[in-house]
């Protein structure tokens, strides 16, 4: 794997490329043509992202379209996600051997501790889940489901203060994986509201807070060289900053025509 990694920052993205670019970069990076890439990103306007497996339907679908909210399906599974002020990330890397080839929630583990460092480097005091789900349990057909991602904790997932602050999802090959997370900086509850429909289910009185609003003189920058260093020490590499190759650009434009601006893809549960 090496101890020199790559590290993007894309800037502020639409959601089909967003999920397109994050796409490419991990199909380039298990073939071995691209080395382990850390991506950082935002998005250019509002945005829901669903889970690989949830459905569409769980959103207010007519006031998205209403407020010009883009709707766009994630390659990675969990829950819906509301994209506005935050930074999102994006990790892929090979699993064939090596650190990441011990499954999914070792996986899991090991970048939430990397995600916590960043966070204590920013003077907060993070706590990450340590308890892996039940798998008898089907959180679909619960009583207490909320499509909303930032509705619960799961695994490996990071709060402050019993708020979770960072939500993540992983997708994962024989040969590698892609993990995405969202780290709101702030959250605007009514319109979460309004885009999950939570009087309809039930924990609406859990406080949504995102990082500015618990550490008001947080900046972007600081929250990225934080990441960064975090991520270096964690896993004693290097980062080298780059950009995505012409030919990631190239696969990201064509998954991002032909799937991810795809009503099919999209609205496909």
């Amino acid at each position: 794997m090496g101890n020199s990694w790559r590290i993007i920052d894309t800037g502020l993205c639409t959601a089909a490329f967003n999920m397109a670019i994050d796409e490419a970069i991990a199909v380039r990076v298990r073939r071995d043509l691209s080395p382990p890439t850390l991506r950082i990103y935002g998005w250019k306007q509002r945005a829901v992202s669903i889970g690989y497996f949830q459905r569409a339907g769980d959103l207010n679908l007519g006031h998205c379209s209403e407020n010009d909210i883009q709707i766009v399906r994630r390659p990675t599974g969990g829950r819906a996600v509301y994209h506005n002020h935050e930074i999102t990330y994006s990790f892929s890397v090979q699993t064939r051997t090596g650190l990441f080839s011990h499954g999914l929630f070792d996986s899991y583990k090991k970048i939430s501790v990397a995600l916590a460092l960043a966070l204590s480097k920013c003077g907060l005091s993070p706590q990450s889940r340590k308890h892996k789900p039940n798998p008898k349990f089907n959180v679909q057909n619960s009583k207490l489901y909320n499509p909303l991602c930032f509705r619960s904790v799961s695994y490996g997932e990071i709060s402050v203060d019993k708020i979770k602050v960072i939500g993540s999802a992983q997708k994962r090959w024989a040969d590698g994986l892609l993990q995405q997370g969202s780290i709101p900086f702030t959250v605007d509850e009514d319109e979460v509201a309004e885009i999950f429909q939570l009087d309809q289910v039930p924990m609406r009185d859990k406080p949504l807070m995102g990082l500015r609003q618990i550490v008001p003189s947080l900046s972007h920058d600081e929250l990225k060289k934080a990441i960064r260093n975090a991520f270096e020490e964690a896993f004693q590499i290097t980062f080298v900053t780059s950009a995505p190759s012409q030919e990631e650009i190239v696969l990201a434009r064509d998954l991002e025509a032909q799937k991810y601006l795809n009503d099919a893809w999209t609205f496909r549960r």
